[in-house]
């Protein structure tokens, strides 16, 4: 069990070639646009929980960041997709990868710091030197201020991360040991079992919640930029 402990973790290969980027084309297709005057059941359901999400996480923009809310929306979609589909047996999870997750926080995180240079030079700059502090202390202040700002990609990336893979361990743990104590322990094993259920439906809410917190944080710094 300890040596294929990290063994999901691993980017899936077919045939010598890797087959990452259709793990990460995959759950568009379950997300399809409707073409019907009249919706089915899930395509409204789909829309009702995009609009409830929208609302509530552009509610703090303005006209100027309202323009994000596609980008905001396909964000939240993608990661609590692929978060749901990594919970399936035998499947890969690409948010568990730091390398991915880095490559979506920089790209957002820079788009924001940049958008917020360009529109609000003098309030991005404010940031750095709170207003009313000691002279002594201004050196020090700036350096701190600029550090937090370069760590947040890093934060939006590492928390997602530690999330999904902690979970992913915990299940694998866990399962391995229900099905050791089954010759062992009957009673055990399915004490055992059903902290596994409970378990897992507790990694269904995460999954959807650090999607939540990763597309509400970026959204955050859109607001602070915009």
């Amino acid at each position: 069990m300890n040596e294929n402990l990290f063994a999901s973790f691993a980017a899936p290969s077919m045939m010598g070639l890797p087959i990452v980027v259709l793990i990460i084309m995959f759950p568009s297709i379950l997300f399809p646009t409707p073409s019907r005057l009249i919706n089915n059941r899930l395509i409204s359901i789909q829309q009702w929980l995009i609009q409830l999400t929208s609302k509530q996480m552009l509610a703090i923009h303005n006209q100027k960041g309202r323009t994000w809310a596609l980008m905001l929306m396909s964000l939240i979609l993608f990661i609590g997709s692929t978060n749901l589909l990594g919970l399936l047996p035998h499947s890969f999870t690409p948010t568990t990868q730091l390398s991915m997750n880095l490559g979506m926080a920089i790209p957002l995180w820079a788009g924001a710091v940049i958008t917020g240079f360009r529109y609000k030079t003098k309030a991005s700059l404010a940031h750095f030197l709170p207003q009313g502090t000691p002279l002594p202390l201004i050196p020090m202040l700036v350096v701190i201020e600029t550090i937090s700002l370069f760590i947040q990609p890093m934060a939006l990336a590492v928390r997602l991360t530690a999330n999904i893979t902690a979970g992913h361990l915990l299940i694998h743990l866990i399962g391995g040991a229900t099905l050791a104590l089954i010759n062992i322990s009957a009673t055990t094993a399915f004490i055992t079992f059903i902290i596994l259920i409970l378990l897992t439906i507790l990694e269904f809410a995460v999954a959807l919640i650090q999607a939540y917190v990763f597309t509400l944080l970026v959204s955050l710094y859109l607001h602070d930029n915009t």
